[in-house]
């Protein structure tokens, strides 16, 4: 078996078995709410699967908010429903809520990966990334190049949140903002560069820009095929400082924020996926090319 083979059956199994315990818990029965899953171990003998597989599997399941994971204790039903299983093969056609670490889980099993990306923080995708390096390092997957564009705010634009709700002119959680968004691009840095250097995929780029541009929406464009979108909705909620001291503060739901996902249609020019996509990814270049600093 050749090492792409390998990488493509793993990526399978994956979403087999993510899909089989979505079912279980969403019939109500197999798995009711509160009850405990088995042991990883007896999963990955029930499926006939890897331990890491199991594990990811957990995690997946863990960003819908379908299960909480403790150490020593096992993974318990938190929720009932959640997104629609994500199904191995083409995207679909029609939108679906969706999280993005399924969805960038199957874009980088292709051999060519590209991503280009509009958001507040880039603290999603940092560790979802980071999730997609070590699958590449331990050899599940492997493609042949990875490029990834990213937009964020110009750091010079006065965003209109995260604010102080009593004091408008409150500097810190502009500056709280900024030193999340330098964390995490440094991060991505430091992870494309471990990718090259250590010869885990052929070609790699990362290329980051800023705009002045205050993001309303996040959005994800996959391999040029499908498109993730979330509006961010404004809230208000307390935020705390590395000193001890909270502030209320209007700020947006950025991990939180629902996605739906978006795909073209090989066989249908004009259908609502791939007039989405089409339009976003022209919309990217635009802002990319003709307002990124």
């Amino acid at each position: 078996m050749s090492e792409r083979q390998g990488s493509d059956v793993g990526g399978r199994e994956f979403h087999r078995v993510a899909q089989e315990l979505r079912a279980r818990i969403a019939d109500g029965r197999t798995y009711p709410l509160r009850s405990f899953l088995p042991s990883q171990r007896d999963l990955a003998n029930e499926f006939g699967v890897s331990r890491d597989t199991v594990q990811r599997v957990l995690r997946e399941l863990v960003d819908e908010g379908l299960i909480e994971s403790r150490q020593g204790s096992g993974s318990r039903v938190v929720r009932a429903t959640g997104p629609q299983p994500s199904q191995p093969g083409p995207p679909r056609a029609h939108p679906e809520v969706v999280t993005i670490g399924s969805r960038l889980g199957m874009a980088f099993e292709e051999r060519e990966v590209t991503l280009d990306v509009y958001t507040l923080t880039s603290e999603s995708l940092s560790a979802h990334m980071r999730l997609q390096a070590e699958r590449i390092a331990g050899g599940e997957i492997a493609p042949e190049r990875v490029a990834l564009r990213m937009l964020l705010p110009s750091e010079s634009l006065v965003l209109p949140y995260p604010q102080v709700m009593a004091d408008r002119e409150d500097p810190r959680l502009r500056g709280r903002l900024h030193g999340i968004t330098r964390e995490h691009t440094a991060a991505l840095t430091r992870l494309f560069r471990d990718l090259e250097t250590e010869s885990l995929v052929p070609s790699v780029s990362l290329e980051i820009r800023r705009v002045p541009l205050t993001p309303t929406f996040k959005l994800y464009l996959l391999n040029g095929v499908e498109a993730l979108h979330a509006p961010y909705q404004v809230i208000e909620r307390q935020i705390g400082f590395e000193d001890g001291t909270e502030v209320a503060a209007l700020d947006v739901l950025g991990l939180g924020a629902t996605l739906t996902h978006h795909a073209k249609d090989a066989d249908d020019p004009k259908s609502g996926g791939t007039v989405f996509v089409d339009s976003m990814q022209g919309w990217f270049d635009s802002v990319w090319k003709h307002l990124a600093e």
